[in-house]
């Protein structure tokens, strides 16, 4: 094979500024025990994930740390304790101001969680933030359905670091009763007086939404997600598919099928599903051959997605690192110099890859129980999701061949398991190598490469 080399002087980035953010502060909005915390943590995750530099600001955590002398929680929310209103409204301020410094700085969505129960007061913050010139968009938990507040007060509130060691039943007496104080004041968004507010009101979880003066790409993002997400109890299942012929080479991309052990993995793949005996399950694979065949046997209902493609290699398809470093020496340091964004000559990055698998993500999030037969980099793209995990670090996370990642959403977060199926497979990932520059030898370029045949 002739060396070649490319003679560009810049990486294959994706582009970065193809849509302009303004500045934005979404302002939650409900009682306690209404699921603020929840969509603001998901909504932060998913901002992040897709691009957008997104942080939350609870003024619950200003609370906790300021007012640590009160036994009863409730206590400190009885509108009658003007000592504690002092301390809660001097947390929501410091809130407030931290937000707004943070997207002075580098921000470019704040979320600021906190019950905002007063028409007066939510005015307030968002005169202060049209004084700094940040667009507002309120978001609204409102919730009458007494069977959900109990669900979320028994399966949340009462494990938060407000309840630490304190008997379950008194916890949850006090916890009703300090949503006794907030109703006294509490003024729910409305389609008359509140008719000049962007703004968004979930009433029951999702059984109905009022959207209102809904303008800028941020804000049409917030409602779309919103509007996908739900509570019910589900796993998600993560796997690649089998080992493939070209997994025993080395060689990247392609669509090859699977080696003598990869068909062994479905087999034990599709044993491991009838065991776990898994209600109303579907099954997800890519177009490519071995996703199919890795699912072929199992007898839940499939679906085939083309978002669900391995990333394109474009002209480095079907070869080595070995070959793409000796044809393509500038291209191999460069994608090794800033992974995610970089693009391969006529194929993607890793931010297109996310780009891409967005509405397998809102689909997920509209799903009971699904596993997905994906490929390397597009599990890499969907763990980060779950995992919360920041765009320099998605390129290297690891998704082991003939494992099965299961990821149990729970409150602000997700739990995950790593379950090896047992039948071996070849190592197909690649560490961060330590030396990225364009003149490191040879050795240097590929010391993290895994064995291959």
């Amino acid at each position: 094979m002739p060396k070649s080399q490319t003679t560009r002087n810049v990486p294959q980035l994706a582009n970065i500024e193809n849509v302009a953010i303004a500045h934005c502060a979404i302002i939650m909005v409900g009682l306690p025990a209404r699921g603020k915390t929840y969509m603001a943590k998901k909504l932060a995750r998913y901002l992040n994930w897709i691009g957008i530099e997104t942080k939350v600001f609870n003024v619950g955590e200003y609370r906790r740390r300021a007012a640590t002398n009160y036994k009863s929680i409730a206590e400190f929310f009885d509108p009658n304790n003007h000592e504690a209103l002092a301390i809660r409204d001097k947390c929501a301020t410091d809130a407030l101001e931290d937000m707004c410094q943070w997207l002075e700085k580098s921000g470019e969505v704040g979320v600021y969680d906190a019950t905002n129960a007063r028409r007066s007061s939510r005015k307030k913050i968002r005169d202060y933030l049209l004084e700094h010139n940040f667009k507002t968009f309120f978001v609204e938990s409102y919730c009458q359905d007494s069977s959900i507040v109990e669900a979320n007060i028994r399966e949340v509130k009462i494990s938060s670091p407000d309840y630490e060691n304190m008997d379950r039943d008194k916890a949850i007496e006090d916890f009703k009763n300090r949503i006794k104080h907030y109703e006294i004041d509490y003024e729910t968004l409305d389609e008359t007086l509140d008719r000049e507010l962007s703004y968004i009101k979930i009433i029951d979880q999702g059984e109905r939404y009022l959207v209102n003066k809904v303008q800028g790409h941020i804000e049409s993002r917030v409602v779309y997600y919103l509007m996908n997400i739900h509570v019910l109890p589900r796993t998600i299942y993560l796997t690649r598919h089998g080992e493939s012929d070209m997994n025993l080479c080395g060689r990247i991309g392609g669509d090859g099928d699977l080696s003598a052990n990869g068909r062994k993995f479905a087999e034990a793949l599709t044993r491991y599903v009838e065991s776990e005996n898994i209600p109303h399950l579907r099954v997800w694979t890519s177009l490519m051959k071995r996703t199919i065949q890795t699912a072929a046997a199992m007898t839940a209902v499939k679906e085939h997605w083309k978002a669900l493609n391995e990333i394109d290699a474009g002209v480095c398809e079907g070869m080595t690192y070995e070959e793409i470093h000796e044809r393509y020496p500038e291209e191999f340091a460069l994608r090794d110099a800033d992974k995610y964004h970089y693009r391969y000559p006529g194929g993607e990055s890793y931010q297109d890859l996310v780009a891409r698998l967005e509405p397998v993500i809102m689909e997920l999030e509209r799903q009971e129980n699904v596993m997905v037969v994906c490929h390397q980099a597009v599990g890499r793209c969907l763990l980060a999701y779950f995992l919360d995990k920041e765009q320099e670090n998605l390129p290297y996370l690891e998704v082991p061949l003939h494992t099965v990642i299961k990821l149990t959403p729970v409150a602000y977060g997700c739990k995950v398991e790593y379950i090896p199926l047992n039948v071996r497979a070849v190592n197909t990932h690649r560490p961060r190598p330590a030396d990225v520059h364009l003149k490191r030898s040879a050795v240097e370029a590929l010391a993290t490469i895994p064995a291959h045949e």
